[in-house]
């Protein structure tokens, strides 16, 4: 054999060795991953004293790949209560109880490792007790879980934020409506809004109480993108490499100023069309593709705004 032809092979044999390096890389970003959810669940108030509130909420984690199972060794909750006045004469405990299908909770409420079949889900109880000499300035409960997933994309712990509103503000009698550019502007005060929330129900119980024919709603994207469970929390965005040097070239008040907050837009629409449009210019497909960016900031107390237009129809976006 000649240096030729062996050249010839050495170099068939490093294209083939590429080729399935790349081919055992394309099933592997196909992959699904430890793709297991924690729903934010159903809660309600189970107990409504003065002294004493009791929080039940019942959740469900989802195997979400159809050919995987995936193990939870770990999961627990720290709660955090958001109040208008001082936490330090109350107390509260969090409380979690596996209801899993074929497996029976331990009696000392010790969370075991768990197989969550494919396809399959899982139930849990939770039980927060909260008791003080006065919970009338109590607001939220933030409930922050932590569930470790372990399968094939490794062991990887992931995080559900749920916040379950203690307090409603009133319908005030004598709303303070804003003169504006022709306008009369009214915020209208919410509780912190989350996934638990429906813009709908939002809307009958804080603007209808105000509302007359021809007036004008509008609340900000950001509580809206809350409510339909596309809010993502920084720890859990991973910025790459298009977001972390495309986002110097934003204005500081952007939401896409953010290694993390460009993130989201490329986790939407793509590292490849965020890069493409990015260096065609800020044309009118770049915001289109900015626009379909979920949201990655935290929520604040929402105001809705209603206008009455006087001349002409004026909206105010207020969060």
């Amino acid at each position: 054999m000649g240096l030729g032809t062996l050249g010839l092979v050495v170099g068939a044999g490093v294209v083939l060795a590429g080729l399935g390096v790349l081919a055992l890389e394309g099933q592997y970003r196909r992959r699904p991953g430890n793709e297991l959810e924690l729903t934010h669940g159903d809660w309600r108030l189970a107990v409504f004293e003065p002294q004493h509130y009791q929080l039940v909420g019942e959740l469900e984690l989802i195997n979400q790949t159809s050919s995987l199972e995936i193990m939870v060794p770990e999961l627990y909750a720290e709660t955090k209560l958001l109040s208008k006045g001082s936490l330090a004469d109350l107390q509260w405990t969090t409380a979690i109880t596996p209801q899993h299908p074929d497996e029976n909770a331990r009696p000392d409420q010790y969370w075991f490792a768990y197989i969550v079949k494919i396809g399959k889900r899982t139930k849990l109880r939770v039980v927060i007790d909260i008791t003080g000499p006065d919970l009338s300035d109590l607001q939220s409960a933030w409930v922050k879980f932590t569930y470790v997933t372990y399968g094939p994309e490794g062991r990887i712990p992931k995080h559900r934020h749920v916040i379950v509103p203690l307090q409603f503000p009133a319908v005030d009698p004598n709303p303070a409506w804003r003169n504006k550019d022709g306008a009369e502007l009214l915020p209208v005060r919410t509780h912190i809004l989350t996934p638990l929330d429906r813009p709908v129900d939002v809307v009958k119980r804080y603007v209808l109480p105000y509302a007359q024919d021809g007036d004008v709603v509008t609340i900000g994207e950001t509580p809206i993108a809350i409510m339909q469970g596309r809010m993502r929390h920084p720890s859990e965005v991973k910025p790459g490499w298009v977001a972390k040097r495309i986002c110097y070239f934003f204005l500081p008040t952007s939401s896409l100023a953010t290694a993390c907050g460009l993130q989201t837009l490329v986790d939407v629409s793509g590292a490849w069309r965020v890069f493409g449009a990015f260096v065609g210019g800020r044309s009118p497909a770049f915001s289109a593709i900015a626009a379909a960016s979920t949201s990655s900031r935290g929520s604040k107390l929402v105001s809705w705004t209603m206008s009455r237009a006087h001349c002409h129809p004026t909206t105010s976006l207020l969060s």
